[in-house]
């Protein structure tokens, strides 16, 4: 396979039994399964320090993903890759380079717009659109200042070497801005930031669902369920009634970022791109089991407490949630429609026109193979969505000139 995949189908009321490994996974080199090992053994200290023993799913995922040199994204991991078995999933820069020169169609619009020539990518993978956004921005007379937050510094690493060749201005930051103007990308970005998971239980209390240990059990670690608190009961009531034996994901952390970026986001505007959806079609009755998946070696599941630090986990975006985040930190909501309608409004049609000379040659057909993919509804067309939010900027941006679906939100 190739992109992280769709959302698990609707299907009936989870239960909560003991983890187990996925059937059909690739065997662990040892270097992975040592490394695991360490992970595990810090989770557990993280559980051994937990009140009553139990770790919230929030912050079982911030360290399983990010924890200082041992979490997936901060250690030495290779994650992404289009040629198995090399990383664990494909992202859109990764299958072509015409995404990023579609994107940077938009991407100009806007810096021409807030009247500057910089551009923050967030979480930049291994640079692939990078460098394909910044000689694209080349060709449409934009010298840009490209700046890039990354907290690996594996990855940081990893896009100083992709990117050195362009001679281009690139910066690395470590830490929010306090104050910008420009344009902001961010790709694949909300999904990772760590979830908060809730039931209803039989009797139609909520519960939060959260990790034990599970001592001499492979793996060490089981779901546990406690009585909601106030704040979680109170986000959960906002967006959707009781149904007993329903399990979900709510995602505080990337509301709280990205209505902090209406204190930073001077002018400009910001382009997320991840696959989701409205509110309504996230939690609807039918989605009994939520999003929550991982994904290793291009295989996926969604047994989240295996494979410690050595698997993405994710939880697909309540879009709706972004926009009233985005309005709650003073910021105007420009736009919000499919992936595939976004890059044919923004051009391309005439980036393919331009440079498939000879369609016919396996070069041309790998191109036209990769971008099948990235509009085709049973791809990443229709799952995948963007989202523009942003302060300064009049609509309509030329990527939500047509099909723009704020009003689903």
């Amino acid at each position: 396979m190739t992109a992280r995949p769709h959302a698990s189908p609707p299907d009936a009321a989870p239960a909560l039994p003991p983890p187990e490994m996925p059937a059909g996974l690739p065997a662990l080199d040892e270097d992975s399964a040592a490394h695991s090992r360490r992970v595990e053994r810090h989770l557990l200290e993280r559980i051994g320090q937990a009140p009553d023993g139990f770790l919230s799913f929030e912050d079982w995922m911030a360290q399983a993903l990010h924890a200082p040199g041992l979490g997936y994204y901060a250690a030495g991991n290779t994650k992404f890759g289009s040629a198995l078995p090399t990383g664990d999933f494909t992202t859109a820069p990764e299958m072509t380079p015409v995404f990023g020169q579609v994107l940077a169609r938009q991407a100009a619009g806007i810096l021409q717009s807030a009247g500057t020539n910089t551009l923050l990518e967030f979480g930049a993978g291994t640079g692939a659109l990078a460098a394909a956004l910044i000689p694209a921005l080349g060709d449409l007379g934009i010298d840009v200042d490209y700046r890039i937050l990354e907290l690996s510094a594996d990855l940081a690493a990893r896009q100083a070497e992709r990117l050195a060749p362009l001679s281009a201005s690139v910066s690395w930051l470590t830490e929010l801005p306090r104050s910008f103007e420009g344009c902001v990308i961010a790709n694949e970005v909300l999904d990772a930031m760590p979830a908060t998971l809730f039931r209803w239980n039989e009797s139609g209390e909520l519960m939060e669902l959260g990790v034990r240990a599970r001592p001499g059990a492979a793996p060490p670690f089981t779901w546990a369920q406690r009585p909601a608190g106030p704040e979680l009961r109170s986000a959960v009531a906002a967006r959707m009634p009781p149904l007993p034996g329903y399990r979900s994901e709510i995602n505080l952390q990337a509301e709280a970022w990205v209505r902090q970026m209406g204190g930073w986001l001077a002018k400009g505007a910001a382009l997320l791109i991840d696959y989701g959806f409205p509110r309504h079609e996230y939690y609807h009755p039918q989605r009994t089991a939520g999003t929550l998946m991982c994904h290793f070696r291009h295989h996926s599941h969604d047994q989240a407490l295996v494979l410690a630090g050595i698997q993405d986990i994710t939880a697909h975006v309540d879009f709706t949630a972004m926009a009233d985040a985005a309005l709650a930190g003073g910021l105007d909501v420009l736009g919000y429609t499919a992936q595939a309608r976004f890059l044919l409004n923004a051009g391309l049609a005439e980036i393919l026109q331009s440079q498939l000379a000879d369609p016919g040659s396996p070069a041309a057909q790998a191109t036209l193979s990769a971008v099948q993919k990235l509009v085709s509804e049973a791809e990443m067309g229709e799952l995948f969505k963007v989202l523009a939010v942003g302060r300064g900027i009049e609509p309509p941006l030329a990527g939500f000139i047509r099909g723009d679906r704020r009003d689903t939100l």
